[in-house]
């Protein structure tokens, strides 16, 4: 990763040792930018846009990934907002254990990955779960991994042509590795959250099917 700009250095350097830790708060929330990552050629309702709209630092990046499933929102739903069970549909994850709470906001879980990627586990906390909206959202706070400060949105919303089709939004904010580059982290989430995502479309057509026979 490039090194920080000349003026970068000196700001960080007058707030570490020139001011007090509020004042020192207020400039690290202007040094954020507030990002909505969904692309403006996809139509989204505004009450979805608003769960897409993140504050991102200097040292973060921030990507969304789109997917349209030929299947209702409920049988997706059913699917996407168990946080205890990733592995049905993520298949990067190779166990997941709760290891605080019983599936409300606040609960803890620890998700173990397959070998082959930079990473070997991760604590991650749910900090939303509305099933009357369909938004789930998580943050990872521990593990074994290079995602540091990695939160995620997922939403669901019905294609506004009303043919049945159910819109997943995936947004994300995580830190950038040291020795990567922006792009180079969105490309790597990008792709697992692609991966992901096309996994579910499967699943939740499949179910459907079921339903429906």
């Amino acid at each position: 990763m490039p090194p920080s700009s000349p003026d970068s250095s000196v700001l960080l350097q007058r707030i570490s040792s020139n001011t007090t830790p509020d004042f020192a708060c207020k400039q690290s929330q202007q040094l954020q930018r507030r990002t909505m990552p969904i692309p403006s050629t996809t139509q989204v309702p505004d009450s979805v846009v608003r769960f897409h709209t993140h504050p991102v630092g200097p040292n973060q990046c921030c990507s969304a990934v789109i997917q349209r499933i030929s299947a209702p929102v409920s049988t997706v739903w059913s699917v996407v907002r168990r946080f205890d069970n990733p592995q049905a549909y993520k298949h990067f994850v190779k166990s997941c254990h709760v290891i605080v709470g019983d599936g409300d906001v606040g609960t803890l879980r620890e998700v173990r990955v397959i070998s082959g990627l930079p990473a070997a586990s991760s604590t991650e906390r749910l900090e939303i779960l509305d099933d009357e909206r369909h938004v789930i959202s998580f943050s990872v706070v521990g593990g074994d991994h290079r995602l540091a400060n990695y939160r995620s949105v997922t939403t669901l919303h019905p294609e506004l042509s009303g043919d049945g089709t159910t819109i997943v939004v995936e947004s994300y904010v995580v830190d950038v590795p040291p020795g990567n580059t922006r792009d180079e982290t969105c490309v790597f989430v990008d792709t697992i959250v692609k991966c992901n995502l096309t996994s579910l479309s499967q699943i939740a057509v499949n179910l459907n099917r079921r339903k429906d026979s």
